[in-house]
């Protein structure tokens, strides 16, 4: 079985030999039959010809991502079988068939890693997250919060491992993740934002400096006709507005700092910029304390990487965009 990389073509083959006229790609997704795609072959007379289909966007329509306290990476499993007929249109009895089972993640290889890359583009077991060394794993968190870290295991699959609000290692079936504590008190507890990494599993990546918040409004208006007729004639008030303003909304922005990374750290800025789904942990409003995860949008779309020897100290600054209207308009 593999673990495809969902965001990237995947590509399920058949060879066919000379004599199949069509070629039939069943896509079964978890267990349910969703997509028959047929082929028409063109005729030769000798040796055999290899037929592809791309199956991952037809896949990756059944991965519905939302937010998941549990960090439990969310996939989808998929069954392609592919046969070959002697008849155009799929007619006859089957020559030759291939079969495919495998899993789908909401992840990416980038094109350096080539055709059909998979997760974690390294052998299980391992953290679905970037390395910091070729050995090691490193994370950065505030002092005293606890988390979770996405991994893939020999023994159970995909699961979140916890560490608590005082360790500064973990270590699961041979890998280890460091997590290095910074003092973020001069600004708060810092900000976390999680996001779907490349691996397509939830990560969390703090801003331990300052942040902004900026609120947009739009709206639209037409002008009202005010003037009554009492019987004393024309008249109008000068409290009621010939100017009116309707559908007013809103939007709110977060421009995050990040505080002093180290330079390993441009792998997951990069993965955060290239997310298509990421949450921003906002303070509640009007309790004070607690927060909720949002979904936010990367306004930011370009990151210059930043490199202890150009720059000395690693930090980004990124703004981030709610995805919804200040106002509740969910009708």
């Amino acid at each position: 079985m593999a673990n495809l990389a969902l965001r990237n073509p995947q590509f399920k083959f058949i060879v066919a030999s000379a004599t199949a006229k069509s070629v039939e790609c069943s896509v079964t997704i978890d267990g349910t039959l969703r997509y028959t795609l047929i082929k028409n072959l063109p005729t030769i007379t000798s040796g055999t010809q290899t037929i592809n289909f791309d199956i991952a966007e037809l896949a990756r329509d059944y991965i519905e991502i939302q937010y998941q306290t549990d960090y439990v990476p969310q996939t989808v499993s998929i069954s392609t079988l592919i046969k070959s007929y002697p008849s155009i249109n799929g007619d006859g009895s089957p020559i030759d068939s291939a079969s495919y089972t495998d899993k789908g993640f909401e992840a990416y290889g980038t094109f350096e890693e080539g055709v059909n890359p998979n997760v974690p583009f390294r052998n299980v077991p391992s953290y679905l997250m970037s390395k910091s060394s070729s050995t090691e794993f490193t994370i950065l968190a505030p002092n005293g919060l606890s988390g979770k870290l996405p991994s893939i295991t020999s023994l159970n699959g995909l699961i979140a491992t916890n560490y608590s609000t005082t360790d500064t290692i973990k270590t699961v079936e041979g890998n280890v993740c460091n997590i290095k504590r910074i003092d973020c008190t001069k600004y708060g507890n810092g900000n976390k934002i999680t996001f779907i990494n490349k691996y397509g599993a939830q990560q969390d990546l703090f801003f331990f400096l300052k942040k902004t918040k900026n609120l947009a409004r739009t709206n639209e208006g037409y002008k009202s006709n005010t003037i009554t007729y009492p019987s004393g004639g024309a008249t109008y008030s000068v409290q009621d507005a010939p100017n009116k303003v309707f559908n007013t909304q809103a939007k709110q922005t977060h421009t995050l700092s990040s505080g002093y990374y180290p330079e390993f750290a441009n792998q997951q800025f990069e993965e955060l910029l290239l997310s298509e789904y990421v949450w921003f942990h906002k303070p509640i409003s009007g309790i004070g304390v607690g927060t909720i995860a949002v979904p936010v949008k990367v306004k930011t779309s370009s990151m210059a990487f930043k490199t202890s020897v150009n720059d000395r100290l690693i930090e980004y600054t990124i703004e981030f965009e709610e995805a919804f209207d200040y106002i509740n308009n969910i009708r």
